[in-house]
């Protein structure tokens, strides 16, 4: 078991309310009154989810974007965020950043906190949205039969990452963009929600994503990794699958049903054999070497 992993397992003594769909998921689901409200907060530290010297608004950007896809995963309406920074020589081009991507995803900054330190450096951000479908998608929903799908094409933000850390995309140029400047998929998310069993983001690399879907429904997946779309060379097939930072949608869907958005079924969910997963026919017996996980 991972450190990380050990660690939740100690949190979730500590999670008893229903809210925290103990810590099983990407987000808590809190009702209060009438309205269903899902809460998200996730970190970046330089060095670890952003290069050392990284331009501060692609970070601003890349830490808004990560915490709406997980919004987005819930089938949510942006609701605002709350920021916590760390100060440094650049922050106006933070602010920037910030500004820019808040005003292009329409989320007001409804508060937060700076502190001083680093390097490195670390920023976290909640996100808080208001569901528009009820139940909220989780991870625990995948039944037999179902069929296992993503959006878009994975191995994007590897290729960016390369390109960034190589100097090949100049800093800023497209080929980077996955990577630096990621789409939360707020509007499909949303489209989703009323028809899948299951749902959630890519961030950790669909292999170990899929791992963690299967474990929270109580079911086996068995993916065929060449249905699989990439924008790397075949033969970094498996690489695009683990890498991660992708932020695509990861969602299972009831046998013969379509899906309203672009998107390619690349597996099926099985009764829960002896394994969670089967890597083109080949079972799977733990999580190792899936995808990102902080050891």
């Amino acid at each position: 078991m991972s450190r990380e992993a050990a660690f939740i397992e100690g949190l979730r003594v500590l999670a008893g309310h229903p809210a925290a769909r103990g810590l099983a998921d990407d987000a808590a689901v809190l009702t209060v009154g009438g309205e269903t409200l899902v809460l998200t907060h996730d970190m970046l530290v330089e060095g670890v989810h952003v290069l050392p010297g990284q331009d501060p608004a692609d970070i601003a950007w890349k830490l808004v974007a990560t915490n709406l896809s997980d919004l987005a995963a819930k089938g949510t309406e942006p609701v605002g965020v709350l920021l916590g920074h760390m100060l440094g020589a650049d922050d106006e081009r933070f602010l920037g950043g910030l500004a820019e991507v808040l005003r292009i995803h329409k989320v007001p900054l409804l508060g937060g906190d700076t502190v001083s330190g680093g390097p490195p450096r670390s920023w976290g951000l909640t996100a808080i949205g208001r569901a528009t479908h009820c139940p909220v998608p989780g991870r625990d929903g995948a039944q037999p039969g179902d069929g296992l799908w993503v959006t878009g094409t994975l191995g994007a933000a590897l290729a960016g990452f390369e390109a960034l850390r190589d100097g090949t995309g100049g800093g800023t140029g497209a080929d980077s963009a996955a990577y630096r400047r990621p789409v939360p998929l707020l509007a499909e998310g949303r489209a989703l929600a009323p028809l899948v069993t299951a749902m959630m983001d890519v961030s950790d690399g669909l292999l170990l994503d899929a791992w963690r879907l299967a474990e929270a429904s109580g079911v086996s997946i068995a993916i065929d990794t060449h249905a699989v779309p990439i924008a790397l060379p075949d033969r970094r097939r498996l690489q695009a699958l683990s890498w991660g930072d992708d932020y695509q949608l990861l969602f299972t869907l009831p046998p013969g049903a379509t899906p309203p958005v672009p998107a390619t079924q690349v597996g099926q969910v099985e009764q829960r054999g002896f394994v969670p997963m089967f890597v083109d026919g080949q079972p799977v017996a733990n999580a190792g070497g899936l995808g990102w996980q902080h050891d």
